[in-house]
C-alpha cells in the first residue's frame, strides 16, 4: 500500500492538465483500478487481516481522492488568475453617456388616476386576466347569446379534448375585478379596478389589448347624482381645467340599470383638441347603476345596497389628454416616441404638485 500511496499522490502532484489526473484516478479508484482490485481481495483474507487491510485501504481511497479534488481546485484557480489578468476592464475610461430614462404615457395616466380617485376616497383592487365565463360574463349579467361572448370578439383559452372545466378568456373588462372584490369584502365599498384587457379588434383607436379601469361605488343611498358628481371631479382634475360639463346619453349595459354613455364638452381648434368648451361632445365613458343581478352575483343584497359603476379606457385619455394620435404607437417599443411623449422618471402625480407635472 505504500508504494500505491507514493506511486498515486506523486503522480497527481506531477499532473500539468485534467486528462492526465483523470487517466490517474480511474488507473486508482476507478471499478478496475489497483486500490479497487486490491479491496476485491479482502474477501479471501481471514477476519484479522481484513480487520487491518480495510480500513487502510478506505484511508487510501480517501487520501488519493481528497488529493484529486485539491489538484482539480488549483487548476481551476489558475484558469481564473489567468482569466483575471487578461479580461480586465480599466472603469476609469470613459463609459456611454447617460440618458434619463423615460416613464410610458400610460403609466403615468395610471399614476395620475391613482391620484385623484385616492383623494376621493377609492381604494385600488386587483384581478386575473384570465377569467372564467362565469366572472367575465355570467356574473356580470352578459347572456348566453351576447355579441361580446363570440370568438370574433373575445380570446378564449384552448382547452384539450375532454376538458369539462369552465372555458377561460382573456378577461375583455375590468368589470370582473368588481365581482371578485363584492365576494371577498361585501358592502359598502369603493374601489377602482385598472388593468390590461383582451378583445379582437385592431386598428387607429383600437389594439387587441388594452387598458382601462372600472370604478365601483356601493352603499345604502348612492344615487346618479353621486355618479355625476364624481365623474365631473375625476375630468375637472384629470385635464386640467376649471370648467367641465358631461353629457349623460341613455345607452344599454347588461350589468348596470339605467345606463348612460358619457361625453364630455370639447372643440377642435386648428386640429388641436381642446376640453372644457366648445360646441362638441366627445364620448369618454360607460357609466350606470349596478344592476341587481350583479350586486346578487358578488354575494351583496340589491334590496340593502346600491351603487354606481363605469368604465373607461386608461389608453383613450390618455390620446385625449396629451395629443396622441394613433393607439397602436403604444405598443411599438419606438424609443423615439417614448423619448418624445413620455415623462420624466421622477415626476410623481400629486394633488399638490400637480397632476401632469
Amino acid at each position: 500500500m505504500d508504494e500505491l500511496k507514493a506511486k498515486y499522490l506523486g503522480g497527481i502532484a506531477d499532473a500539468g492538465d485534467e486528462s492526465t489526473l483523470e487517466d490517474l484516478r480511474l488507473a486508482a479508484v476507478g471499478k478496475k483500478g489497483e486500490v479497487a482490485l486490491k479491496m476485491r481481495e479482502l474477501g479471501k483474507m481471514t477476519p484479522e487481516e481484513r480487520q487491518t487491510a480495510g480500513p487502510a485501504l478506505n484511508a487510501l481511497k480517501d487520501e488519493i481522492n481528497s488529493a484529486i479534488a485539491a489538484k482539480k481546485s488549483a487548476f481551476a484557480d489558475a484558469i481564473l488568475n489567468e482569466r483575471l489578468q487578461t479580461e480586465w476592464i480599466d472603469v476609469s475610461l470613459a463609459g456611454r453617456p447617460r440618458r434619463a430614462g423615460s416613464i410610458h404615457p400610460i403609466s403615468q395616466v395610471t399614476e395620475e388616476i391613482y391620484a385623484i380617485f385616492g383623494n376621493l376616497g377609492f381604494d385600488v383592487a386587483d384581478g386575473p386576466q384570465i377569467e372564467t365565463d362565469y366572472y367575465n360574463f355570467d356574473a356580470l349579467n352578459i347572456p348566453p347569446e351576447h355579441p361580446a361572448r363570440q370568438e370574433h370578439d373575445t380570446f378564449y383559452m384552448h382547452r384539450a379534448d375532454g376538458d369539462n372545466r369552465p372555458p377561460h378568456v382573456l378577461r375583455t373588462q375590468t368589470s370582473a375585478v368588481q365581482i371578485h372584490h363584492m365576494e371577498k369584502y361585501g358592502a359598502p365599498c369603493r374601489v377602482i379596478c385598472p388593468g390590461r384587457v383582451y378583445r379582437a379588434d385592431y386598428d387607429q383607436t383600437h389594439t387587441p389589448m388594452f387598458h382601462q379601469f372600472e370604478g365601483l361605488c356601493l352603499d345604502k343611498d348612492i344615487s346618479m347624482a353621486n355618479l355625476k358628481w364624481t365623474l365631473e371631479e375625476f375630468c375637472r382634475t384629470f385635464f386640467e381645467v376649471d370648467e367641465i360639463e358631461l353629457r349623460f346619453r341613455a345607452s344599454h349595459f347588461p350589468f348596470t340599470e339605467p345606463s348612460a354613455e358619457v361625453d364630455i364638452r370639447c372643440s377642435w381648434d386648428n386640429g388641436q383638441l381642446k376640453i372644457g368648451q366648445g360646441d362638441d361632445w366627445l364620448e369618454i365613458l360607460g357609466s350606470g347603476m349596478v344592476h341587481p343581478k350583479v350586486l346578487a352575483a358578488g354575494g351583496v343584497d340589491p334590496k340593502e345596497y346600491q351603487g354606481f359603476a363605469f368604465g373607461i379606457g386608461i389608453d383613450r385619455i390618455a390620446m385625449l389628454k396629451y395629443g396622441i394620435p394613433d393607439l397602436r404607437a403604444f405598443f411599438d417599443s419606438d424609443l423615439r416616441w417614448l423619448r418624445h411623449y413620455g415623462f420624466a422618471a421622477l415626476d410623481m402625480p400629486n394633488l399638490h404638485g400637480g397632476i401632469s407635472r
